[in-house]
């Protein structure tokens, strides 16, 4: 079964300090939903090279053993809650992604 995958990247954040109390909320709301973080950075010492119209700003990548989980785990009342802390000012691209099971 191919993995789901959350995919955010943040292009603006006019706050960084606010986006922590999102961060105290989502992070146990995604290990619920059976969510890993595989990537943020550039916090954690995590390196990021952008090129074209890439940025260089916040990217989070987690991955769930399906889609529908990972659709599951964004529907969830925990996750859903830890949205509303997200702060006004942060501008986020966010995707749930199907993986690929196999090359084809």
């Amino acid at each position: 079964m191919a993995k789901g995958y959350w995919v955010s990247v943040y292009p603006a954040i006019s706050d960084p300090e606010r986006l922590t109390a999102y961060d105290k909320l989502a992070g146990p709301a995604v290990q619920a939903g059976g969510g890993r973080v595989l990537s943020r950075i550039p916090s954690r010492g995590g390196r990021v090279v952008a090129h074209e119209a890439g940025i260089t700003q916040r990217v989070v990548l987690i991955e769930f053993d399906s889609f529908e989980q990972a659709v599951a785990a964004y529907e969830s009342e925990a996750y859903q809650k830890a949205l509303v802390a997200l702060p006004d000012g942060v501008e986020r691209d966010f995707r749930i992604i199907d993986g690929i099971d196999g090359i084809d």
